[in-house]
């Protein structure tokens, strides 16, 4: 596998990550429990989505066969996806919904803290745009986690259980293979094993504040890493592609 190989999935890899999960988020617009969350959602999606941007442009560019970021995001089918299985999982409540975010934004900071210090100078520029904003999104999810956890006993059994739902899916975050080791080797990415024991400290010290448990024995999913999904992507892209598919090359 040569360098530009690998560095595009690894590209694909983190947009798709973003652009699922930020269609996720956005099915929250207009059905939010309260106005505040709505618009807060609403712009976690467009934050999310702007870094989608960002990361498939780059990968259409490594790729050097003209497919731009909408081209990879609408013309691609459900074994062509890389993202992490955790950001397909169904919204559920409102409480799931942010453990979901949370989970995710754990990582996605560590990881773009590592990025920032990335030998291609893109990538090290978009992971210094992404962190600011993912910054916000990680403090945010991570008070309404402690907020619905520690809260009536309603709100902290709904997070236990979305807790113990969601939390087999993280494993897939820290398992590296070949294309992490050319990107290693060559010093564009770090390898996903070395963020866990920060992930779990952070995560440990969150779920403390939210007197909430993490699941012991937790079984690992790692099939996101080689396009294997579950059948919440076909409902999402069937969704989110209609239009590119219906109408080929149709512009606003």
């Amino acid at each position: 596998m040569t360098r530009d190989q690998a560095l595009f999935q690894f590209l694909l890899r983190l947009g798709d990550s973003t652009l699922i999960l930020s269609h996720r988020v956005s099915e929250w617009c207009g059905h939010a429990p309260v106005i505040e969350e709505d618009i807060a959602l609403a712009n976690t999606a467009l934050d999310l989505i702007g870094q989608t941007q960002f990361w498939l442009e780059l990968a259409g560019e490594v790729e050097g066969k003209g497919r731009s970021a909408d081209d990879l995001a609408y013309l691609r089918d459900v074994w062509d996806f890389r993202n992490l299985l955790l950001v397909e999982r169904p919204n559920g409540d409102f409480g799931k919904t942010l453990m979901r975010q949370f989970l995710f934004d754990a990582f996605q900071s560590l990881m773009l803290g590592k990025l920032l210090k990335s030998s291609d100078k893109r990538v090290a520029d978009i992971a210094e745009k992404a962190s600011k904003e993912v910054a916000y999104h990680v403090e945010r999810s991570a008070g309404t986690v402690v907020g619905l956890g520690d809260g009536t006993p309603q709100s902290h059994t709904r997070m236990q259980a979305a807790l113990d739902d969601l939390y087999p899916y993280v494993g897939e975050m820290f398992v590296s293979d070949a294309v992490d080791a050319v990107l290693i080797k060559v010093g564009i990415a770090p390898d996903p094993a070395s963020l866990r024991a920060d992930w779990d400290a952070l995560v440990g010290r969150v779920m403390q504040d939210a007197t909430l448990d993490i699941p012991k024995d937790a079984f690992t999913h790692k099939g996101g890493k080689t396009g294997t999904h579950t059948e919440h992507l076909g409902y999402i892209l069937a969704d989110m592609q209609f239009l590119q598919r219906a109408y080929p090359g149709a512009e606003w």
